[in-house]
C-alpha cells in the first residue's frame, strides 16, 4: 500500500484558486488523487476543476471529511493558514511553499505535534504514493509502484534516484519530501519510522544533503530498525558557509552538517552510502537480494 496516501484520504487544496493551485490541483485529480474540495478565503462559493471552493477548511472539513490538506499558500499566509488545518482537525498538511520564516514554521510545527497531525514542509515537493494519488509538485510519470520507499530532502534527485530504481526494476511504496528548510514540520527519523510500520515497504532509500542534524538523527533511528536502508548524500564538493539551493543546504564551522559527518553517522549504523545515484540500486540489491 503506502503510507500517508493511502485509501480514505480525503484532500482538500488551499489556495486552489490561484495559478500554481489550480494547475496542481488538476494534475493531482488526473493522477487519482482524492481531492474533495479546494479553499481561498473570499471565493467560496466558486468551482475549480470540479470542486467546490470555500472560504476556510473548516467547511471543507465539515461538508466533505476532508482529512489531508496540501497548501499552495504565499509565504506571508502559510502560518495561518496551516494553523486554520491543525485546529480544523485536519490530520495531514502538506506545505509546498517555500521561503517561510522560520520562527513562522517553529509555530506550526508545535502546534501540530500538540494536536497529533503530520506537518509535511515547508519547501518540499509532497508526497506521492505511486499508482494511489499523490499531494505535491512531483510529476507522477516518474515514480512506479513498487515498495521502495524514499525520504528525500531534495525534490530534484527524488526524482532522479526514482528514475535509477525503475530502470532497475525497483518501484517505490510512498516518495517523501520533508522539505529542504533549515527547521521542518517532519524529521527523517519519524518518517522511517512509519516506513518500518509499513508492511509494503521492503526497504528505505534516504536522500540528505548538507546542513542540519536530520541525517545524523535518522541515522540513530536506523539501528533500531528491521528494514535495510540505503543513503545518498549531496554537497560533497559546496564550500564552508554557503548557502547551496535549499535555505537548509549549509555547513557550518567545525563540520557540523556536513557530507562526511553525515556519511559517517549512516556507516556507524551499518547504511551503506552511495557515492552517486547511480550506485543506489546496486546497494539495494546486496541488501535486499531481490
Amino acid at each position: 500500500m503506502s503510507i500517508f496516501v493511502k485509501e480514505g484520504l480525503k484532500a482538500v487544496v488551499s489556495g486552489i484558486t490561484g495559478r500554481i493551485g489550480s494547475v496542481q490541483a488538476r494534475w493531482m485529480l488526473d493522477y487519482g488523487t482524492d481531492l474533495v474540495a479546494g479553499v481561498t478565503p473570499g471565493r467560496g462559493g466558486e468551482e475549480i476543476c470540479g470542486l467546490p471552493v470555500y472560504d476556510d477548511v473548516y467547511e471543507a472539513v465539515e461538508k466533505h471529511g476532508a482529512n489531508a490538506a496540501v497548501l499552495f499558500v504565499s509565504a506571508l499566509f502559510l502560518r495561518d493558514a496551516v494553523l486554520e488545518a491543525v485546529d480544523a482537525g485536519v490530520e495531514l498538511i502538506v506545505a509546498i511553499t517555500e521561503h517561510v520564516p522560520v520562527h513562522d514554521v517553529l509555530k506550526m510545527k508545535r502546534q501540530a505535534e500538540i494536536a497529533g497531525a503530520w506537518l509535511i514542509g515547508p519547501n518540499t515537493p509532497g508526497i506521492i504514493s505511486p499508482g494511489i494519488g499523490k499531494l505535491g509538485i512531483m510529476p507522477g510519470n516518474l515514480f512506479k509502484p513498487g515498495r521502495i520507499g524514499i525520504i528525500s530532502r531534495s525534490g530534484t534527485l527524488s526524482y532522479e534516484i526514482a528514475g535509477v530504481l525503475n530502470e532497475a526494476g525497483f518501484g517505490q511504496s510512498t516518495m517523501v519530501g520533508m522539505g529542504g528548510d533549515p527547521v521542518v514540520g517532519t524529521s527523517m527519523a519519524k518518517i522511517l519510522s512509519e516506513f518500518e510500520a509499513d508492511e509494503h515497504t521492503d526497504a528505505v532509500v534516504v536522500i540528505g544533503e548538507i546542513g542540519g542534524s536530520a541525517e545524523e538523527e535518522a541515522a540513530s533511528y536506523v539501528r533500531e530498525m528491521t528494514k535495510p536502508v540505503v543513503a545518498y548524500l549531496a554537497g560533497r564538493t559546496a564550500p564552508t558557509g554557503r548557502r547551496m539551493g535549499h535555505a537548509g543546504a549549509i555547513t557550518g564551522k567545525g563540520g557540523f552538517g556536513t557530507v562526511e559527518s553525515k556519511a559517517a553517522a549512516f556507516k556507524s549504523a551499518g547504511t551503506p552510502v552511495a557515492g552517486r545515484p547511480s550506485e543506489v540500486p546496486g546497494l539495494l540489491q546486496a541488501l535486499t537480494g531481490k
